[in-house]
């Protein structure tokens, strides 16, 4: 459109003044049309108005006009009703011709004709058969004119009566209109720019509230947008307050993982400076600090991952379109996991559909299956199975073992964090519970049952991408 590629040629065009110009461009161009339109049709109705009243002259004309004993057309001009044709160059005419291509001209015809004579196309029109032409006198005047066959009772052939006017006062007539009506449009063009002003400023006024808002929230005054704005608005102060709301809830997790960092890692780091002590004033001690910093240091390192995943997944929370192919993490986790178990001879089998996805970033969920496989792997006696299915939105992912499995009343004390069912087994206690931290930030959910093949049951639920 016109006024799109205007205004995309403006780009520091304010928003006030495109609205603006939109309007006043549209109202301008339709007025226009308008004014064209008006024109054409008040032109078009005078003339018909001008050829009707020129039919009725031509009517009393031919209604006078009688027949001489030797067949001529006589006609007494007194009798006529309109003194113009008795008046020269009045500006009114009538004429009588013989019909036909070699009809005589001007056998009759009226006193403001003077010493001039009509001439029209010779179109011989049928007795009865009206023609209207444009034509112009010998004085270059413009005429319309219009004919009519005439066959008389007692003539010996049909005349041509035609009856002209000038076309001076309704070029005139039109004149008038067209330079009232532009006045009127321009009238009116002026006023629906003054409503078009009034308008704009009315419909932006909220934005004037918004930008209040918005340096009210800058400095820090307030915490979301405040006010109730009109429904065109209202959606974008909505999703700035979400925007906000997410802003805020990131940083306060982000200082509790902070403050949780630093609380876990106090313990290790703890344990490694009172064994450095130790070590100075005991060698026996000293022997056994390389191991000690070992455990510690994965404790320490279990912890890090730990928050980091946090981190990573509250992050892969606000983008938006990440998409994680399933099959292909499971199958590189499962050929992990029977390097790592090589010693227990498992047979690890993946039941995945290639076209399943996980929306949600690839560390996270490389985080969560090899948590759960690990765990399997560890328990099993002989076999791990992982399988996939989607439901609606939702992956449903489940790892099963055939190890010992656990009793129904430990399944939720399994879920929390440091919980270590089964001392025997290394680890951390870290494993479920970053799954279901994990899951829980993705809007998913980690479940516990008793598995077919006799072990464990863990069901993942995860957004499908």
């Amino acid at each position: 459109m016109l006024v799109d590629r205007i205004c995309r040629g403006l780009p520091q065009l304010s928003l006030r003044y495109r609205l603006l110009l939109a309007t006043l461009l549209t109202a301008g161009l339709a007025l226009v049309a308008l004014g064209l339109l008006l024109s054409a049709l008040f032109r078009d109705h005078a003339r018909q108005q001008f050829v009707e009243r020129l039919t009725a002259d031509l009517d009393q004309v031919i209604a006078r006009l009688e027949v001489d004993a030797q067949g001529r057309p006589t006609l007494d001009a007194a009798r006529l009703s309109d003194p113009r044709w008795t008046r020269p160059h009045s500006g009114l005419y009538w004429q009588v011709d013989g019909a036909g291509a070699n009809g005589t001209p001007g056998l009759l015809r009226s006193r403001s004709l003077w010493d001039d004579a009509l001439t029209a196309p010779r179109d011989a029109p049928r007795p009865g058969e009206l023609h209207v032409h444009e034509v112009l006198n010998h004085g270059r005047e413009p005429l319309l004119l219009i004919e009519r066959g005439v066959q008389a009772d007692g003539a010996a052939a049909p005349w041509r009566v035609m009856v002209a006017a000038t076309t001076v006062p309704l070029e005139a007539g039109a004149a008038r209109f067209d330079s009232a009506l532009a006045g009127s449009l321009a009238l009116l063009l002026l006023l629906l720019a003054i409503g078009a002003v009034l308008q704009v400023a009315l419909g932006l006024k909220p934005l004037g509230h918004l930008r209040e808002a918005l340096a009210d929230l800058r400095d820090g005054r307030t915490q979301r947008l405040a006010g109730r704005y009109p429904s065109e608005v209202q959606p974008l102060v909505d999703d700035l307050n979400g925007v906000l709301d997410r802003q805020a809830a990131t940083l306060e997790r982000a200082r509790a993982q902070a403050g949780n960092l630093a609380h876990a890692l106090k313990t290790p780091l703890t344990i490694l400076a009172q064994g450095a002590s130790q070590a100075r004033s005991d060698g026996a001690v000293h022997a056994k600090l390389p191991d000690l910093v070992h455990d510690q240091v994965q404790v320490a390192r279990r912890h890090v991952d730990w928050h980091l995943a946090r981190a990573r997944a509250a992050a892969a929370q606000a983008t938006v379109g990440l998409r994680t192919p399933l099959q292909p993490v499971a199958d590189a986790l499962l050929r992990v996991m029977t390097k790592i178990h090589a010693g227990k001879h498992l047979a690890m089998r993946g039941d995945i559909d290639p076209r399943l996805a996980f929306a949600g970033e690839s560390q996270d969920l490389q985080e969560m299956l090899g948590n759960l496989l690990d765990n399997a792997c560890k328990a099993a006696r002989a076999q791990v199975v992982i399988s996939a299915m989607q439901n609606d939105r939702h992956l449903r992912v489940t790892v099963d073992d055939d190890g010992p499995g656990i009793a129904p009343a430990q399944m939720t004390e399994a879920l929390k964090r440091g919980s270590r069912l089964d001392e025997s087994t290394p680890g951390s206690g870290l494993g479920l519970a970053i799954v279901q931290e994990l899951a829980g930030l993705y809007g998913g959910s980690v479940a516990l049952g008793t598995s077919p093949l006799g072990g464990l049951l863990v069901v993942l639920t995860l957004p499908a991408g």
